[in-house]
């Protein structure tokens, strides 16, 4: 459903064709879960190390300069006479700068990977809904929590 905190009660009740007083019921809470799965976030492979260093290099002003090293380390080593070695200094500079940019990114992906799996941590494993025609209300794993469940909604 979409934009369901626009819909008012019955609306939303009505899409879930769920009773209010009662819940779902054990065949509606079969077909809500076939249809929709868990009540869990996608579980997601990290990008290895390679993969995250190859993405630092896909931004076109680091594809730019790091053509612009190319060339100058291209026409440092064609170049003759006193200024030969310092002809290279350019684009080790360039390379090392690039180099510096890739650490950074890899570095901060990393974090954010972190942040994200320190997220997760913080997710209930318990919630409470009422369901088939139970006067109070069950504890249940929020993994199985579905579309339709009403949830009791508590702080602290």
């Amino acid at each position: 459903m979409d934009n369901a905190h626009t819909k008012t009660v019955e609306e939303v009740l009505g899409f879930f064709t769920v009773n209010e007083s009662t819940g779902l019921s054990c065949e509606q809470l079969k077909k809500n879960r076939e249809k929709w799965g868990t009540n869990e976030l996608p579980a997601e492979e990290g990008k290895s190390l390679w993969e995250l260093v190859l993405e630092q290099f896909e931004d076109l002003l680091v594809r730019i300069l790091l053509l612009a090293a190319c060339i100058s380390f291209t026409l440092a080593w064609f170049e003759e006479g006193e200024g030969t070695i310092t002809a290279f200094v350019e684009p080790f500079v360039i390379l090392l700068i690039l180099i510096a940019n890739a650490i950074v990114g890899v570095w901060q992906e990393r974090n954010a990977e972190n942040a994200i799996e320190a997220l997760k941590e913080y997710e209930p494993e318990m919630g409470k809904v009422y369901r088939q025609d139970k006067k109070s209300v069950q504890r249940i794993r929020a993994r199985d929590i579905v579309p339709g469940d009403i949830v009791e909604v508590a702080g602290k």
